[in-house]
């Protein structure tokens, strides 16, 4: 990535403009928020320990609620309501692959994740499930090892999936052993974060810098899974980690405001392999661009390198 295009901000600038259409800042949080564990005491406890299952959506959305309720006091300083806290982009993700059946086994071998089966599923077979994992687990428990969460290190276990464990860290221990730089960068974040000469611009700095390490120690574990896709949804999701690397070149404000704005622009459901951009029927023409745009942004990187 070596210059951004001008017409990269532009095309950010128009998610920023999108009208909001909603009446209030809670018409705006991630689908099931609600419902979702807010405090540890709502998980399970087994010898002395948070046992939490992220391959429920609302029992890992909780670990975001949680994560969200924890660093509210830092971010008074900016705005009222824990509006300008930069970590509701990463529930407001998850929310929407939730809402678009983005977490449902894209084999179709299981009903984890179909409204007539198991909705609150989280498939492990889901490109997008494992990449989240990781957005949310490393996130988490760095958090808890940051001190910033009032536990221990050693006080929470994440439940692995029901095939494919190995691929995935579940504690503070083997998130460290495994992703050691990443968690740091994480851990970088939180301890600023509780520096009382924090400022907005450079917090997003620190949280792009860990949330594209992320990507980048992830993002190829798991390309066996884009071959459960269509080939346009396939296209969309490595358009789509292209699209992150500018997004944080940018330093993209991930408010609560900001991101629902910027979800207008994501497609509404999985990309068949009869869909062609930017041509698809039941997608607003602003998807359809943004869709566009990000085949152009994937071509034009690669050519520049």
């Amino acid at each position: 990535m070596a210059f951004l295009p001008s017409w990269v901000y532009v095309l950010v600038g128009c998610f920023s403009a999108s009208s909001v259409g909603a009446s209030d800042l809670s018409d705006m949080e991630p689908t099931l928020w609600k419902e979702s564990p807010g405090q540890f005491s709502d998980y399970r406890v087994e010898n002395g320990k948070y046992l939490i299952d992220p391959w429920n959506y609302t029992k890992r959305m909780g670990m975001y609620k949680i994560l969200l309720n924890q660093t509210a006091r830092y971010f008074e300083k900016f705005a009222p309501e824990n509006e300008q806290n930069i970590l509701w982009g990463l529930p407001l993700q998850y929310g929407w692959q939730y809402r678009t059946g983005r977490l449902a086994d894209p084999t179709g071998r299981t009903d984890c994740g179909s409204a007539s089966g198991d909705p609150l599923c989280v498939s492990v077979d889901s490109w997008w499930a494992d990449l989240n994992y990781f957005l949310s687990s490393l996130p988490f428990l760095a958090a808890v090892d940051s001190g910033i969460m009032g536990i221990s290190s050693d006080q929470v276990m994440l439940l692995p999936p029901p095939k494919d464990q190995m691929r995935f860290c579940y504690d503070v221990s083997s998130c460290r052993s495994s992703f050691h730089e990443t968690m740091n960068k994480w851990n970088a974040f939180y301890q600023y974060l509780q520096t009382p000469s924090s400022n907005f611009d450079d917090l997003l700095k620190y949280l792009w810098i860990a949330h594209t390490s992320t990507l980048e120690d992830t993002f190829k574990s798991f390309e066996d899974r884009c071959g459960y896709y269509s080939k346009p949804e396939e296209r969309f999701e490595r358009n789509w980690v292209v699209a992150v690397e500018y997004l944080a070149a940018l330093s993209f404000p991930t408010t609560l405001i900001r991101s629902y704005k910027f979800q207008k622009g994501l497609p509404p459901r999985v990309l068949l392999k009869t869909d062609v951009v930017p041509f698809i029927s039941d997608f607003t023409a602003f998807q359809n661009i943004v869709l566009f745009a990000l085949n152009v942004l994937n071509k034009l990187d690669k050519l520049i390198g």
